[in-house]
């Protein structure tokens, strides 16, 4: 699987997400799934300290801990790349980004993980609460001291990141070199409610791209709306532009002869500025199929097409 760089660290082109492993999916199963990863070239691991509370029976930890373990067992800490994060309450941990609670959170997840560094660390929602000075400074500390190598900021508005980079830029402090937010090939409605979620917008990439920071997108193929006839559009995207970009990704792929979800990983990979897609799967068959989207190039005409269907702008121009 080929590279991309976060800052300065080498990744590879797809992320896998572990949000359910050691919960919904079992530790062996969990393993077998990293295995395939990690064997088609697979590097780049993310997770969270809150994965999976939300599931019956878990606390919190459970997704940290088992790829830990995995780690272990197959002595290969050295050759993965794992991003994680804190924010979020979960049973024994009342979230938020204050520096007493970054610093309790990283030995967490040091200790889950079974190991002395986590590549990439993410504020994973924002605390209005805390000064951003005392959150930055503490993330600082963390990179200092050598338990962190990268930043990332996950469901923040972009004026935050921006003011807390240049907070950072101001005070010497490490910045935000990722952002991880997310994203589909279907747009938002007007007015769309994601929760806690912050989608991806064209300022945000345009604020990315001038300033060399990645992006990685989580959610990207709305667990099975593009493929599944029992898993409806969610609420959020459904309508007539929905539709139209469904039939133009349809075409898309049979021209192609890939799937939808392999143009889709695809089509974030080409774009510009390109979207680091990460991938989830409970199923052997889910992750073959998402690596085989990198052996997919879009032509710059299909590219044109899969991103302009349903623009209300280029509509509006065709009428004038």
């Amino acid at each position: 699987m080929n590279k991309v760089t976060l800052g300065n660290i080498a990744v590879s082109a797809l992320c896998y997400g572990t949000d359910l492993i050691g919960s919904r999916i079992s530790e062996d199963d969990s393993h077998a799934l990293l295995d395939v990863f990690a064997d088609h070239g697979g590097t780049f691991i993310d997770t969270g300290n809150f994965y999976a509370s939300w599931y019956p029976g878990c606390v919190g930890g459970e997704s940290e801990s088992t790829i830990g373990r995995w780690m272990a067992a197959r002595g290969n800490r050295s050759e993965i790349v794992i991003s994680t994060k804190l924010g979020f309450d979960y049973p024994g941990c009342d979230g938020g980004l204050s520096a007493a609670e970054i610093t309790r959170e990283c030995e967490k997840s040091l200790r889950r993980m079974q190991t002395d560094h986590i590549d990439v660390y993410y504020a994973h929602r924002d605390d209005f609460d805390t000064p951003l000075e005392e959150t930055m400074e503490a993330f600082y500390g963390l990179v200092q001291a050598g338990k962190v190598r990268v930043l990332g900021a996950s469901n923040l508005w972009l004026w935050r990141v921006a003011e807390a980079n240049m907070l950072s830029s101001l005070r010497g402090f490490t910045p935000y070199s990722v952002i991880e937010q997310r994203y589909t090939y279907f747009r938002p409605r007007h007015g769309a409610d994601f929760g806690p979620q912050i989608f991806i917008t064209e300022d945000m990439k345009r604020f990315c791209a001038h300033h060399g920071i990645t992006l990685i997108a989580y959610s990207i193929l709305l667990q099975g709306a593009y493929t599944r006839a029992d898993r409806p559009v969610p609420a959020q995207f459904a309508g007539p532009e929905a539709d139209e970009r469904m039939a133009a990704l349809l075409s898309v792929a049979e021209e192609t002869g890939a799937t939808p979800n392999q143009v889709i990983i695809a089509w974030m990979r080409q774009s510009n500025p390109p979207v680091l897609p990460i991938i989830a799967g409970s199923r052997k068959e889910q992750i073959l199929e998402n690596i085989g989207a990198l052996r997919i190039t879009l032509t710059d005409a299909q590219m044109e097409r899969l991103t302009r269907v349903g623009d209300p702008d280029v509509k509006q121009a065709w009428l004038r």
